[in-house]
């Protein structure tokens, strides 16, 4: 279980009064002017995120197929010497970039603060994928202000897909517009779910799945950040996960809400960087699912 607190409509019910009005549901936008701000050599936000994330991408795929020594972090929660390496390299950009940010970063995550501007940083989404030569592996990078994601990227460097979205600029993948579906039903969807690191969760999601059954189909892509992704830009019509971080999130997020989609909590809220569970993608198919699943044990 994590030992931090959360900030949403699951873990504070007072929020869950403010969901009719999402634009006030959790964040103060007074203090953001609508520019991300121009790091310390003149580049934009965007050039930046792309920069780290190809970086990332270049130190993955130099080791890609190899023998790798994975250490276990948790059941199914795995970590590689290319982990750390991509993140460093991240880090060492952004610090001479954005020195005055703030970085919250998978594998070295300790306490940043929400408000001000954040980078939210997953080196290898999908290691386990990596490490056994699966092509379905991400990094994930997303700046944040006051908690509120607002630039999203995700890269997927062994399939060379791009899925990009900064507030109020739509989403593109390789640099195409793009959208999410406009599935309205589950029954006609192609249904992304992840199943996490815990047992028990883990059963619960597939008994959901059950119970929502029938749907097109069911793919399990070992990468959240690839689901959301996914899910921004149609390939899926939704996406499940049950037990999430900021850093597995905080790009989707932006991702799927520019490509015009919904991204709430499983108590249908918007998503936010703490949200544990996410349902993402098509929004008609985003309601029909909470509403099916609401009273289901996969919200516990």
């Amino acid at each position: 279980m994590r030992d931090r607190e959360f900030l949403s409509s699951e873990t504070e019910p007072v929020l869950a009064e403010l969901w009719d009005n999402p634009e006030d549901a959790v964040y103060d936008r007074s203090h953001w002017d609508g520019q991300l701000p121009l790091s310390k050599s003149g580049r934009t936000a965007a050039e930046v995120a792309r920069a780290c994330a190809h970086e990332a991408g270049r130190i993955v795929m130099a080791t890609f197929g190899k023998t790798h020594d994975v250490l276990v972090k948790g059941r199914g929660n795995f970590l590689t010497q290319t982990d750390l390496a991509a993140e460093q390299a991240i880090l060492a950009l952004l610090r001479e970039e954005y020195p005055d940010h703030s970085v919250l970063a998978e594998e070295t995550a300790g306490e940043a603060p929400r408000e001000g501007w954040l980078w939210v940083i997953d080196p290898l989404d999908g290691t386990h994928n990596f490490s056994r030569g699966i092509p379905y592996f991400a990094t994930n990078v997303a700046l944040c202000h006051n908690g509120e994601p607002l630039l999203g990227l995700t890269y997927a460097p062994a399939t060379s897909g791009e899925f990009f979205a900064q507030r109020g600029a739509g989403l593109t993948v390789n640099g195409q517009p793009a959208h999410v579906s406009s599935t309205e039903h589950l029954a006609d969807c192609v249904l992304g779910a992840d199943l996490g690191y815990e047992d028990t969760r883990a059963a619960r999601m597939l008994e959901l799945v059950a119970e929502v059954w029938p749907v097109q189909s069911v793919r399990v892509m070992g990468s959240a950040a690839l689901g959301l992704a996914y899910a921004a830009c149609g390939r899926y019509d939704l996406f499940l996960h049950h037990y999430l971080y900021p850093w597995d999130v905080a790009a989707g997020i932006v991702l799927v809400t520019e490509g015009g989609g919904a991204a709430r909590d499983r108590d249908g809220g918007p998503a936010t960087l703490d949200s544990q569970g996410i349902v993402a993608g098509a929004p008609g198919a985003v309601e029909e699912m909470l509403s099916l699943s609401r009273d289901r044990p996969w919200r516990e």
